[in-house]
């Protein structure tokens, strides 16, 4: 000891440098235990293996890895990220850094790791492990039991992880503070032969889990079912004069506008897997367990079906293709098609709860036709509606590409169909706050609003739009991190089944939190006008759903006005007195009548679009 500190100045760097495991951080993952536990086995299958990320400190492989993990786990499939630093907590805090010390740092960790994988769950390895013999023997741990072990080498370049330096590592290390530091004083052997490579410093986090997530598809480690693909039903762009000539001679089958609507979802991937009208099989799936099955476990709670007359059937059930038209258009062909008997009665009392005719959409049901028919799309063109907002009509792919625009690294969803006034504002301003507390730094909202069919008496989709506007522009939500895009779905008026559909739906635009409404699609009993759902259980359902575990379901919470503080707020019932309740009747009442609601309600000229509209139908 005394030879080794005579004559050396930067006695603390060597002293630290003696110390075991030192300079290490712990990283907190993103799934929690009760998520985890919530999802284990839902995909069906065996699915352990182990991913080791190999690479210099800084160049991404822990950020890729809990984000793998969280996309994984968000989809059914069990799986756990081992970080370098945190083992070194725990397992490894015995262990320094000397190549003995790696070796049997690496040793311990495989070894883990395969306890994992023989479990079922996908353990994800976060390790410099500099030495090519090291990961080898990791290798050969799992190799000996036969579980797959995938090496993925985090190719970012020295100069690039030491300009992030996020822990402070490589300026000690260059300072003489830490001795033995990968990539200054000791070496990294890259791998020759790796499964995978991640250029880090080009891509984006989330292309890199697309990335590994394919390599686990390709080795049948996962079904094609878990990858965050949108399945869209155009015809290819060189295919498409072609497949119009054709339509124009199939036999052709005239569709209402809500049938050109459930087209318009299916077409651009809205219910993705599904490739168009549900067959018989599907149907029932989603009828009696609100599930697609076929290639893994899809939530699926309404049915997406094309109702025909028993003319049209007998016209068209020998046919192994047909166009379907609309107002004189062709927009569709539907092939391999399938008939089978449309049971109205039991798909409304499943559906609906009741198969009561003055219920809406039952109503439309049962004069509907005595027929299903399912098939497969091929969709000619995009569907515009030509009304001023087709702009808002943002297909899932392209509100993908614009939260990736924005850089958001946390989606949040609010679907609406009615008016925004400053409560639902306030509950969506918390959210965000709620989200940059947990650590997120971009968090986008997308402001919803379905528009497809609604009942006569709700305000018409253009009003609503230039609505929503009005409150944007006046502030009342951020402007930079609001994104307003139109829902493309018919309104069902069923409940907690439809409000699966609204969530699940919305996963398709790579969303990952929902906020869940009071009464989500609820509607009075159509006799005694008593709320037909219990006003809470939506929420209820969508916390228990099956296949939604890639979104967090976050609750509603009741604003009301105060009329102390004179504007919106969350009700607090020891304050009951200070609150007053302003239900969709009395604000219609209020513009019906020229009047406008107390201050802070809403967004004055959110209020005027309302009031000219309502004086309008007076």
């Amino acid at each position: 000891m005394e030879k080794l500190l005579n004559g050396n100045d930067n006695f603390s760097g060597i002293i630290e440098a003696l110390h075991k495991a030192t300079n290490v951080t712990f990283q907190m993952n993103h799934v929690s235990r009760s998520k985890r536990g919530q999802i284990l086995g839902q995909r069906g299958g065996f699915r352990g293996c182990t991913i080791w990320f190999t690479g210099y400190s800084g160049a991404g492989k822990t950020t890729i890895s809990f984000a793998l993990e969280e996309y994984l786990c968000s989809r059914g499939v069990p799986s756990y990220g081992l970080d370098g630093d945190n083992v070194r907590h725990g397992l490894n805090k015995n262990l320094g850094f000397s190549p003995e010390d790696r070796e049997e740092n690496v040793r311990r960790v495989a070894e883990v790791a395969k306890l994992f994988a023989d479990s079922g769950v996908i353990a994800l390895c976060s390790f410099v492990s500099p030495y090519a013999k090291d990961r080898d023997s990791a290798r050969q741990i799992h190799s000996v039991d036969g579980l797959p072990f995938f090496e993925c080498f985090v190719d970012t370049p020295l100069n690039v992880c030491e300009a992030r330096d996020p822990k402070g590592l490589y300026k000690k290390a260059r300072a003489g503070k830490i001795v033995g530091f990968t990539g200054i004083d000791q070496s990294y052997e890259p791998p020759e032969n790796p499964n995978l490579v991640l250029k880090a410093a080009d891509l984006t986090v989330d292309e890199c889990v697309l990335r590994v997530v394919d390599l686990l598809v390709e080795n049948g480690v996962l079904p094609m079912s878990v990858t965050d693909s949108v399945r869209e039903l155009f015809v290819p762009e060189n295919r498409i004069e072609r497949a119009k000539v054709e339509a124009e001679c199939l036999p052709p089958l005239e569709i209402t506008e809500i049938d050109l609507q459930w087209v318009q979802v299916l077409s651009e991937g809205w219910a993705s897997p599904l490739q168009g009208f549900m067959y018989e099989k599907q149907f029932l799936q989603c009828q009696h367990f609100s599930c697609l099955f076929d290639g893994g476990l899809v939530n699926q709670s309404i049915p997406i079906v094309l109702p025909v007359h028993n003319e049209e059937k007998e016209r068209l059930e020998r046919t192994s293709a047909f166009a379907l038209r609309y107002q004189g258009q062709c927009y569709a062909i539907l092939r391999n098609p399938e008939f089978y008997e449309h049971r109205k009665e039991e798909r409304c009392c499943r559906q609906f709860g009741t198969c009561n005719p003055n219920h809406p959409y039952v109503k439309m049901i049962l004069e509907g036709g005595d027929w299903l028919v399912g098939g497969e799309l091929e969709v000619l063109e995009r569907i515009r509606w030509n009304d001023d907002l087709d702009q808002y009509r943002l297909t899932p792919k392209e509100l993908r590409s614009k939260f990736r625009h924005m850089q958001a690294d946390a989606v949040f969803v609010f679907q609406l169909r009615n008016p925004i006034h400053n409560g639902h504002a306030l509950l969506m301003k918390d959210t965000k706050q709620c989200l940059v507390e947990r650590g997120y730094k971009k968090p986008v909202l997308l402001l919803h609003p379905l528009g497809g069919w609604t009942k006569e008496d709700d305000v018409p989709l253009d009003v609503r739009m230039e609505q929503h506007r009005a409150v944007i522009e006046e502030g009342i939500l951020d402007p930079k991190s609001t994104v307003l895009a139109i829902f493309p779905s018919p309104m069902m008026y069923a409940g907690p089944t439809e409000v699966q559909w609204h969530a699940r739906a919305r996963m398709a635009t790579g969303a990952t939190f929902y906020i869940v409404g009071r009464d989500p699609a609820g509607i009075p009993h159509p006799d005694t006008k008593k709320d037909l759902y219990d006003t809470t259980h939506g929420g209820k359902v969508l916390t228990m759903s099956p296949g939604l575990t890639q979104l967090e379901i976050l609750p509603f919470r009741v604003a009301a006005y105060n009329k102390v503080t004179q504007k919106m707020d969350f009700f607090d019932p020891e304050r009951k007195g200070n609150f007053e309740f302003i239900s969709g009747t009395m604000m219609r009442s209020l513009a019906r009548a020229g009047q406008t609601p107390p201050s802070g309600f809403m967004a004055p000229s959110a209020w005027k679009v309302l009031a000219n509209y309502y004086a309008s139908l007076n």
